[in-house]
């Protein structure tokens, strides 16, 4: 780059200025080339030989240029593999980034904390630099170099500062932008997957009691014949039927709590029966679903929805219990701070769930490694918990199984 630039103060003041205004007029719809756009500018009416716009890149640790002017030195940099600086490298760049500090040098070749591709393998002398903030958090270094000495003056490092400060609020903005972009893609394709999805489970159910209906006829004439053979398969097919039906009943389940369509229908009821009859049909030849608690125990809830949340509870259980071990519900009532709650508790005896997976466990279509399901089932039955005005919470250490505790309020009718 030339050298040639203004000496007298009016016209170095006027250099900046038309700087000024080239930057606002930058648009700013992405970072990489509106960053080299800035970069760019910068190098051509500060007369500077490399401009770098460095910002920090979290996972390695390493300060990358993001923006870089179009010169020889610059593209010198590249092939040198400077325009990526590793924070544990030091260097004065990594200095005004750790530090916060502008730098400004007109010998930076006879400095002895600069790195040595910085001072001989391109040759830099001169040299300027101020931190990047971006959202109030130092994120990157705004750097300005030439190869002449004592080539910037105080005043070039303090707009430098300023242009800074103008890149920190281009690239927040910038991020905010991706940021709403993103969110608004993720929900539309959201939005698309849960029509298609409800769209879908209303269609197989309807296929489903066609086919039910057709299998329990089966069924029922094998009976009369004795054929052990076809009453077998039909009550497994059945079984894989009832099991269908479960989850498109799930995922309709979820369209309706989405559209705020889900309700509830509360009743007095005994608990403990329900649970009883829960057991009762979720054993399974090879785990036993065993069943504790008061003889009789009533509470106002929805029926149906509470029979779904505790089976879906249960048959998370049996699917992480290893064979031969049963699965327990118990119920009992709790006093807490605001008031009475009867709590089911669902206990296996598993592997437990597993750090990683635990704070996204009740989260729509959250699995585990080994699952072979949607991970609707705790999701649902956990919204099902808060729309009873409850809770549903899960203690697990790995290898020591998994206690799944619904707690719901106890209210003496359903005006209370």
């Amino acid at each position: 780059m030339s050298s040639e630039r203004p000496q007298s103060e009016s016209g170095r003041r006027e250099l900046l200025l038309r700087a000024l205004e080239k930057l606002l007029e930058l648009q700013g719809a992405e970072l990489r080339p509106t960053m080299d756009n800035a970069a760019q500018i910068l190098v051509e009416l500060l007369h500077a030989d490399k401009v770098d716009i460095f910002f920090l890149e979290p996972e390695t640790q390493t300060l990358v240029a993001r923006g870089i002017s179009d010169t020889p030195m610059s593209r010198k940099q590249k092939r040198l593999g400077l325009d990526r600086l590793q924070l544990a490298n030091r260097g004065r760049i990594v200095e005004i980034f750790e530090t916060g500090m502008p730098w400004h040098t007109g010998h930076q070749d006879e400095d002895p904390e600069e790195l040595p591709g910085i001072k001989f393998g391109l040759g830099i002398k001169s040299a300027i630099g101020a931190v990047i903030e971006v959202g109030g958090e130092r994120r990157g270094v705004l750097e300005c170099s030439s190869d002449k000495a004592e080539f910037f003056s105080l005043d070039d490092l303090r707009f430098l500062e300023a242009v800074a400060r103008w890149v920190g609020v281009v690239a927040h903005r910038i991020e905010l932008s991706e940021q709403l972009t993103k969110a608004a893609l993720e929900q539309g394709r959201r939005s698309a997957a849960e029509d298609l999805i409800t769209i879908f489970a209303h269609d197989m159910g309807n296929h489903l009691f066609s086919l039910r209906a057709r299998i329990e006829l089966i069924h029922r004439r094998s009976v009369r014949q004795r054929s052990v053979d076809d009453i077998r398969d039909a009550e497994a097919a059945l079984g894989s039927v009832k099991a269908l039906s479960r989850l498109t009943s799930d995922l309709l389940d979820v369209g309706r709590l989405e559209q705020g369509l889900f309700s509830l229908h509360p009743q007095p009821l005994d608990v403990m029966r329900l649970v009883q009859e829960v057991a009762a049909t979720s054993t399974l030849p090879s785990h036993e679903v065993q069943s504790r608690g008061p003889e009789e125990l009533v509470l106002v809830a929805d029926p149906e929805r509470l029979r779904q949340a505790l089976s879906n509870l249960v048959a998370n259980a049996l699917k992480h219990s290893p064979a031969g071990l049963p699965v327990v519900v118990e119920v009992e009532t709790r006093t807490r701070t605001d008031g009475d709650h009867v709590v089911v508790s669902v206990v296996d005896q598993g592997p437990g769930v597993s750090p990683e997976l635990l704070p996204r466990l009740f989260e729509r279509f959250a699995r585990g490694p080994k699952s072979s399901g949607l991970g609707l089932g705790l999701y649902l039955a956990r919204r099902i918990a808060l729309a009873h005005g409850g809770t549903l919470e899960v203690h697990s250490s790995p290898g020591k199984g998994a206690r799944f505790e619904l707690s719901l309020p106890v209210l003496r009718d359903a005006s209370d």
